[in-house]
């Protein structure tokens, strides 16, 4: 593989929010961070030292985009852009609700009713990611998004199904324009053999 058009991912959950800590949906609903979530976020600055990004790129999302916006100032950076692609999936009627009943009402196989399908979510999130790894191909790409977003894309990526992804750790992936997706670390974690 030559390595100068192998593109490196950090991808990153946004922070805490309220919403997360209640175990309620968030989905497209605009939920800011609390004070743990920006304190996530500070954290992952500091893992994030030391290593140079091309970009640093988020969802539009406030709880994104401000965890997007606390890590790069943590680095002496700027976000790039916010990318409209990479909100959060959106969840429908079942957005705010908890586990129980009233969610259950509403579950179809793969998510929810009114809800954006797992395989919509996924065609989309991987496509703003692959257009982002041909923009900055053979570059290092910051990205903030979502927790369903990224756990759909990426189990589409990797070919078998991941579990939930935690709060602002890291991600890291590369992308091959040949040789598509290599998932390095998952939740902040080295898998034993790289996945994809």
């Amino acid at each position: 593989m030559e390595p100068m058009t192998l593109t490196t991912f950090a991808l990153i959950r946004h922070g805490q929010t309220d919403w997360n800590a209640e175990r309620r949906l968030q989905g497209s609903t605009d939920i800011p961070l609390n004070d743990v979530g920006r304190g996530q976020a500070r954290d992952a600055a500091d893992a994030l030292a030391g290593t140079q990004w091309d970009a640093i790129v988020s969802s539009p999302l406030g709880r994104a985009a401000e965890t997007a916006d606390l890590i790069a100032a943590g680095l002496g950076r700027a976000v790039a852009r916010r990318v409209p692609e990479l909100t959060e999936r959106s969840f429908g009627p079942a957005e705010g609700l908890q586990d129980g009943p009233e969610l259950d009402a509403l579950r179809i196989p793969g998510g929810f009713r009114g809800a954006e399908s797992e395989e919509a979510a996924a065609d989309r999130g991987l496509a703003a990611l692959e257009a982002l790894a041909e923009e900055f191909r053979g570059g290092r790409v910051l990205v903030v998004t979502h927790g369903s977003l990224l756990r759909v894309s990426l189990s589409r990526a990797a070919g078998r199904t991941l579990p939930s992804i935690q709060n602002a750790v890291l991600n890291l992936a590369h992308h091959h324009p040949a040789d598509g997706w290599n998932l390095e670390y998952f939740n902040g974690e080295r898998l034993a053999a790289a996945v994809g």
